[in-house]
């Protein structure tokens, strides 16, 4: 089945390159192109596409406007095109937050070293966001949070509160078919019960399921919690200050050394891994450079596995919405010591390919959608 695309940009160069780079695959056909946000909208009406690429800095109308309008009247999956800089990180995130599903980098050098892999990761991209399920089209929007105030030097939204996108690694694992079967929901059994840490790993579409699970925990939640979100290092502590703005527990971007702590989430660094020690009672975190040879950095199997370690039977394991399988190997290790494992069910899923991946594998204990993981988590472990 060939994928329908609609390239929304203000660069006639950049409109001519991408068209060339995603018809040559012989699975997409390239249906109109628009010179900014006001056109692309109206292309998007007349011309129903599978996928949108967008640029987010455009005339008229800029690529966050065209993506709230379009998720309003016409929900598709959108591919945004940022920079890698601070900024760039905060104004992606608000793509994502108006609906977008993924994103890569406006710099071609940024994504790829020569053209070979260039056109895989453009093409294997957006063949998976056509895969994916547009927020606009699935979820409700997120529930209200009470945001703890900002600090002096904290720098506000551009827009709305957003989220952001996975890593920027070739290689990456294509969306896998659904199960013919959806997993069964399994259902609570027991009290309430202490958990050492929580660990909460996703990839494509996590920023903003991560917003909305985090946003409803209490200040004094009773459990550490780690977060691996596949995003690279230029976005991951604009996407801690972003949450730590929106939550009342305290997020933000893990150090080598951190201790674990109630009402604390330390977010894993873009590019790199993060490891649990358990030192003579003492948990300490470790961030250790990225391995190449690993596809994703960070990995939810690397920090997964180190709690397995560290407090075997006594982390709980959550798998959010996401591309590929990352997660399953470590939830496989996390329940062989003797925790339980959530994963998210697909009808909330952007992307139902992590939370699918541990389901299959007979590893949940609980499947839940995204909008139940949060309350769960009060109920569960408060």
């Amino acid at each position: 089945m060939t994928v329908s695309v609609l390239v929304v940009d203000d660069s006639g160069f950049f409109r001519k390159r991408l068209t060339e780079i995603l018809t040559s695959s012989g699975q997409i056909r390239v249906v109109g192109v628009a010179a900014n946000g006001r056109e692309g909208v109206e292309l998007a009406a007349s011309l129903r596409p599978d996928v949108i690429t967008m640029d987010y800095e455009m005339p008229i109308m800029d690529g966050i406007s065209a993506v709230r309008e379009i998720m309003q009247k016409h929900p598709t999956p959108v591919l945004m095109f940022s920079s890698l800089t601070y900024e760039g990180a905060r104004i992606t995130l608000d793509a994502l937050e108006a609906g977008a599903v993924d994103f890569l980098p406006k710099n071609f050098e940024e994504i790829a070293r020569d053209g070979s892999q260039l056109q895989k990761i453009l093409i294997d991209r957006v063949l998976d966001v056509a895969r994916s399920r547009p927020s606009g089209r699935s979820q409700p929007p997120a529930p209200p949070a009470s945001p703890r105030p900002a600090s002096p030097s904290a720098r506000a939204p551009l827009a709305k509160p957003s989220t952001a996108g996975r890593p920027l690694a070739s290689g990456r694992q294509s969306a896998q078919s659904l199960p013919e079967e959806p997993p069964k929901r399994p259902t609570r059994k027991g009290p309430a019960r202490h958990y050492a840490v929580v660990a909460i790993g996703t990839s494509t579409g996590g920023p903003v399921a991560l917003q909305r699970v985090l946003s409803v925990l209490p200040a004094n939640f009773p459990s550490p919690i780690v977060l691996v979100q596949h995003m690279p290092a230029s976005f991951t502590p604009a996407f801690a200050e972003r949450l730590n703005k929106l939550c009342k527990i305290e997020v933000r971007q893990a150090e080598d050394g951190d201790s674990l702590r109630p009402g604390l989430a330390l977010l894993a660094p873009g590019g790199k891994q993060m490891m649990i020690e358990n030192r003579s009672g003492q948990p300490r975190v470790r961030i250790l450079p990225g391995d190449e040879r690993l596809n994703y950095r960070p990995c939810v199997d690397v920090t997964f596995g180190s709690l397995a370690r560290a407090y075997p039977g006594k982390t709980l394991g959550v798998i959010l919405t996401g591309m590929g399988s990352d997660g399953r190997e470590g939830c496989r290790m996390m329940k062989q010591s003797g925790s339980p494992i959530w994963s998210q069910d697909e009808k909330s899923s952007v992307i139902y390919g992590m939370p699918m991946a541990v389901a299959k594998a007979g590893l949940s204990d609980e499947v839940l959608s995204l909008d139940e993981v949060g309350p769960r988590l009060i109920e569960g472990v408060c």
